[in-house]
């Protein structure tokens, strides 16, 4: 005998009295092909709107949906009930259970009033809302239609329903018309409840191979680019060159614009009015179209939440001539968590720059609590300055990574002493703060947090390093590694002699690509949030002047990249409220939150003074994670100033962000309760790790209980196929005199939505 799990999977269908409506007008299986003419009956002038209300709406059915407007996903412990979307699909344990209470609930009645269970059948029906096509199903892929109450079924299977279980539709749904149009036929019922697009409807859903191949995985187009979708964070900023969190489980974003404003943006999406920081009058910038001078850098000191320090890269000019870098510490003001202590700034470090451009910017801790500011060669091109230039030029700070600890003071007067460590500390022909060399212009530089599971990566500092004329990089930094530049750009030679040399022994990068593609790379960082757990493990960054945005895919055997573009999604892969699929060009950075979410900075026009940077958030529209399992518990943020609200400003692909107008009812009023002596056991998720130290109930106890639902379903079974033997030929010519009639008595139907 099937399990009632492998009914779900293997639906009846084409049989029974499915076969007396096969003159049913829209059985095609071909994806949304038109009625003919001849073919429609008089409940055209019935269904007409619900047709074109689902012709509406084809743009966005296209890719899983659940009915929260979400992606499917894969529960975190196996479901009870509806196993059959046990490794994928719209229900948690929580979900599945409410279902199960409803089914038993529907049975008993069904016991009290002695009709026929049709167990398989209802259970089929019900875990739908289970289905990763549930919004699909339900008419719910946007807030504009109505949800329905049942899934819409095929045809043929929804006569088999009206033959064998049509009494049961009073306790699946409160709507009178459908009842109504249910007790008068077939024809009409399941008109009602057929989709127009066939391949949705159950149970074709399930054998659609363009549905079913890759479930779950990230979307490519036809030239295998994986599309993401975006969330519109933050906008009206003037090149925002970085965004930050502070590590101290308060979840607030830092977003700093190139001019010196940092500003403090809360987990509601609200800005505060007033400034984190303003160094607007120290920051030496212009607004000339591609200054690369500004406030640049920033990084919060690991412990921040207990000491309150921060460190800054910017800009400056002195005797408005010589141009030079600087590095300093700062401390939060002792009365507002949400303000710096603008008298606190200790200058750490300042380097003189020969040029305008290649002015680096990135500052951050690794994971080894020491801090690493990443220089630029000088600028100009092809780093001319001195026999090898700088970045080949220990001796010099340009050009570089550097590490230093701030955590202790140099007796001798700086701000910080050299970690015992560091690669060229004996080395006279060196500065003891280089940690790595041979860099033109790292621009943006991430720590890989790991891992979630494994740990794997963790703490490997990956960094963009900006080419000269032909190549763009991305480097994995090692302790005392050289990077080539000026004698490679990417892995191609650049000044041969230096090439050429023995000792260069350079580390190359771990993908390059050419001015063909991008010409200005923009360092990411490696995915390892918890919301889209598809991109797990995917270094993801992109280009400043194409605003191409690439993900590279590790091969953990080799060790080897593979590089795996990233393109928007198209309108029906992005079809859910809120998203978009589209960004301004000029990428100017990424970040993550501080719980890992990736996010990208942008602007349309790349001036200091422009106020069209935006900040958008990645998302993956084919899977997320369970619900629950990312929550976080942010430390509460006192709020002294004032508060702006978030306003979009991007045209998201629904053109809105609201809810879907009602979800399927969960749980019925049932006109007669079950006798108190009822030995219904209800399904309960019986797992280790949903259990809690209160549970009382001894595992081996609920392992029977387990038991006992199964015996229970099998013994249902055979009592619904037995009584359904006995009516089936009475059922069967009731229908097909009622199909036989039924184009006769439509009109005075709507539908029930």
């Amino acid at each position: 005998m099937a399990s009632t799990q492998d009914a779900a999977l293997h639906p009846r269908g084409g049989t029974g009295c499915a076969s007396l409506c096969a003159a049913d007008p829209g059985m095609s299986s071909t994806r949304n092909k038109p009625r003919t003419p001849d073919s429609i009956p008089l409940i055209v002038s019935v269904m007409l709107p619900l047709v074109l209300v689902q012709v509406l709406v084809q743009e966005a059915s296209a890719h899983p949906q659940c009915l929260d407007f979400e992606p499917p996903f894969k529960p975190q412990w196996h479901l009870e009930f509806c196993r059959q979307y046990e490794e994928f699909g719209c229900c948690d344990q929580k979900t599945d259970n409410m279902i199960a209470e409803r089914y038993w609930d529907t049975v008993e009645q069904l016991e009290v009033a002695g009709h026929e269970l049709c167990a398989d059948m209802l259970k089929e029906i019900m875990c739908q809302e289970c289905s990763p096509y549930a919004a699909h199903l339900y008419d719910a892929e946007d807030p504009y239609t109505p949800v329905r109450e049942l899934p819409g079924l095929c045809f043929h299977y929804c006569c088999d329903f009206h033959s064998k279980c049509r009494h049961v539709l009073k306790y699946l749904s409160v709507n009178q018309v459908l009842q109504d149009a249910a007790e008068r036929d077939a024809s009409t019922f399941c008109s009602i409840l057929d989709l127009s697009d066939k391949d949705y409807c159950y149970p074709n859903v399930l054998k659609t191979p363009d549905l079913n191949s890759n479930l779950g995985q990230v979307v490519q187009d036809p030239n295998g680019c994986l599309q993401l979708c975006l969330t519109e964070v933050a906008n009206s900023l003037r090149n925002p060159v970085l965004m930050l969190h502070s590590g101290d489980d308060t979840h607030r974003k830092f977003i700093a614009e190139q001019v010196g404003f940092v500003w403090v943006y809360l987990r509601d999406g609200s800005r505060l009015e007033q400034p984190f920081l303003d160094m607007s009058g120290e920051v030496m910038t212009t607004p000339w179209l591609g200054d690369e001078r500004g406030f640049l850098g920033m990084a919060f000191h690991p412990k921040y939440r207990d000491n309150g320090r921060f460190f800054i890269y910017y800009s400056i000019q002195v005797d408005g001539k010589l141009g030079k870098i600087r590095i300093s510490e700062m401390n939060v003001s002792a009365h507002d968590m949400n303000l710096a202590d603008h008298q606190s700034e200790r200058v750490i470090l300042e380097i003189e720059e020969p040029a305008a451009n290649h002015n680096g910017g990135q500052l951050l801790f690794g994971l080894d609590g020491y801090l690493y500011i990443f220089t630029g060669d000088g600028g100009k091109a092809g780093d001319p300055f001195g026999k090898y230039g700088n970045a080949q030029n220990k001796s010099a700070l340009l050009g570089k990574v550097l590490r230093v600890d701030v955590d202790v003071r140099d007796p001798r007067g700086k701000q910080y002493t050299i970690p015992h460590d560091n690669p060229f500390i004996g080395d006279p022909d060196a500065r003891p703060e280089v940690y790595a060399y041979g860099v033109r212009n790292m621009w943006r530089c991430s720590v890989d947090r790991g891992d979630p599971v494994s740990q794997r990566g963790r703490a490997r500092i990956f960094c963009g390093d900006v080419g000269q004329n032909r190549y763009e990089e991305i480097d994995i930094i090692v302790k005392g590694g050289n990077y080539g530049w000026r004698a490679k750009e990417g892995f191609e030679c650049y000044d041969l002699k230096l090439c050429h040399n023995p000792t260069l022994n350079d580390v190359l990068p771990i993908f390059a690509y050419s001015h063909h593609v991008g010409r200005s790379v923009t360092g990411g960082f490696v995915y390892r949030g918890c919301e889209s757990p598809n991109l797990n493990g995917l270094y993801i960054f992109g280009d400043f002047m194409s605003g191409r945005i690439f993900a590279l895919e590790e091969d953990k055997t080799t060790g080897h990249w593979k590089e795996r573009r990233v393109c928007m999604g198209d309108t029906k892969a992005c079809s859910f409220p809120g998203l978009i699929n589209h960004h301004h060009k000029f990428i100017i950075s990424f970040a993550e939150d501080e719980a890992g979410e990736l996010y990208f900075l942008a602007t349309a026009y790349p001036s200091s003074s422009s106020p069209f940077g935006a900040v958008f958030r990645f998302m993956d529209p084919s899977r997320r994670a369970p619900p629950g399992k990312c929550k976080q518990k942010p430390v509460p943020v006192k709020v002294k100033g004032k508060k702006i609200p978030f306003v979009p400003q991007e045209l998201t692909v629904l053109d809105t962000s609201e809810k879907p107008t009602r979800p399927p009812p969960r749980k019925f009023k049932l006109a007669t309760k079950p006798p108190a002596t009822s030995s219904r056991v209800k399904p309960t998720t019986a797992t280790t790790a949903t259990m809690t130290k209160k549970d009382t109930q001894p595992r081996k106890e609920k392992q029977n209980k387990n038991r006992n639902i199964q015996m229970r379903e099998k013994n249902l079974r055979q009592e619904s196929k037995e009584l359904i033997k006995k009516s089936k030929a009475d059922a069967a010519v009731a229908l097909m005199h009622s199909c036989n009639h039924a184009r006769n008595d439509t009109a005075s139907f709507t539908p029930y939505f």
